[in-house]
């Protein structure tokens, strides 16, 4: 079901599916071979890059500047293609495997673009990118380099429609959504963002609070969504509060009663959250989690990114937004000086193009 659940399309609040598991594991044992957390997943064995396995890292510095107890960062820059969408590259594209699928489409002139021409390549498929024109030379320069197939629009609806397009005319595998009112991306990518919970229990690492940078709230969901089943199964002993950092109102506004299917517009170089639309699934997350939303300017992003980098973490701009929004947080009593919040940092900053002098 790539265009989400069909019932809640026919009256008007389209929505995502998810997969469900008909038993919880009991553990978090790595599994002996396939992906370390397959039993979790909907494919235990499938397509990798070695993605997954980040590290959560320390950062007292910058706990004590903020004034709470204890500060992390998840570092998703460390996948293979230096983004967390590898994690959805691979779950997405086993499905694609699995089904006999021959071209994986997408729309994309980021992080998502360049993991899922990785992932392609090594499985021999055929890709298709639907991209901005002015797409930042780093990206274009590695789709060029794995041999994927690149079409540029001015609009971003104009993206979607080609890649419904290629879905229903040329039987392509859809990567993302192209929906509108838009939905998530298609389940079995979006289940690939369990992991992150699970590497979170894994390595004793669960935080009051999870700020993570946002734009349809794939990421967002998928964290939920692995939670909430270690919370079920008793393998975490609380729900950790999900703020999504978006980088000008749009489920802030909706949380405040604005319409689900509106169009939010705003100008951001915060290109890996960018765009107009909410979905259900991320105001599902937050509200489920206890958290909400935080926008954050350019300017208050790359200062972010700025004093992260003083830490030693090179990330692009919308990671460093979870900074600035962090100390909105704080200054608002939303996170408390008795509690630990961790930094979801989405990819690396290599590909990214802000000016560090805003």
């Amino acid at each position: 079901m790539p265009t989400g659940c069909p019932r809640c399309a026919d009256i008007g609040t389209p929505a995502s599916v998810e997969a469900t598991f008909r038993e919880l594991p009991t553990s978090l044992l790595s599994a002996s071979s396939g992906y370390k957390f397959g039993a979790w997943l909907p494919y235990t064995h499938g397509l990798t890059l070695n993605e997954g396995n980040t590290p959560c890292l320390d950062l007292p510095r910058l706990a004590a500047e903020v004034g709470i107890r204890q500060l992390t960062a998840k570092h998703e820059g460390m996948n293979p293609t230096g983004s967390h969408k590898d994690r959805m590259s691979a779950q997405g594209i086993s499905r694609a495997l699995d089904i006999g699928a021959r071209t994986i489409v997408l729309a994309s002139s980021g992080n998502a673009a360049v993991s899922a021409a990785a992932y392609c390549a090594v499985a021999g498929l055929r890709c298709e990118v639907a991209t901005y024109g002015h797409m930042p030379e780093p990206y274009a320069r590695a789709l060029h380099r794995f041999g994927t197939k690149r079409v540029t629009f001015k609009r971003s609806l104009d993206r979607w429609s080609y890649v419904r397009q290629q879905v229903e005319r040329e039987g392509a595998f859809a990567l993302t959504n192209y929906c509108v009112p838009a939905v998530g991306s298609p389940v079995f990518g979006v289940e690939g963002y369990r992991a992150v919970a699970l590497e979170l229990a894994a390595d004793g690492c669960l935080p009051d609070h999870i700020l993570v940078p946002t734009s349809r709230g794939d990421l967002l969901w998928g964290l939920y969504s692995g939670l909430r089943d270690l919370l079920a199964a008793g393998l975490i002993p609380h729900m950790p509060r999900l703020w999504a950092i978006e980088p000008f109102p749009r489920l802030s506004r909706v949380l405040a009663g604005a319409s689900l299917q509106a169009e939010f517009e705003g100008q951001t170089a915060q290109f890996s959250i960018a765009g107009s639309t909410v979905t259900l699934q991320q105001k599902l997350a937050v509200e489920m989690s206890g958290g909400g939303a935080v926008a954050t300017s350019d300017a208050e992003a790359t200062r972010g990114a700025v004093q992260l980098a003083g830490q030693g973490l090179w990330v692009e701009l919308c990671a460093g937004a979870c900074l600035a929004a962090l100390r909105s947080l704080c200054d608002r009593g939303q996170i408390l000086p008795s509690e630990h919040a961790l930094l979801l940092l989405t990819a690396k900053g290599d590909r990214d193009t802000f000016d560090v002098a805003c």
